[in-house]
């Protein structure tokens, strides 16, 4: 029954894989901290959080927002 089901050999399919990787783990290992540095480190030194700093409550934010837009448009 287990053996019919495509869910389950895909899934043992990527398992043997990943269990017989040499070089693969590694580059894994370098893509995972190299996401890290980029989304977890990068973001707090190069983009700032506009939204908190311009607005005081959640409602003026989408008038915030919208007013942003239309003066760039318009300039």
């Amino acid at each position: 029954m287990h053996e019919n089901n495509i869910f389950l050999r895909v899934f043992h399919f990527y398992l043997e894989g990943f269990k017989n990787m040499k070089l693969g783990k590694t580059l894994w290992l370098i893509i995972i901290i190299k996401l890290i540095i980029m989304f977890g480190i990068l973001r707090v030194f190069f983009f700032r959080d506009y939204l908190s700093q311009n607005t005081d409550n959640k409602k003026e934010i989408p008038h915030y927002v919208g007013s942003e837009l239309i003066n760039r448009q318009i300039k």
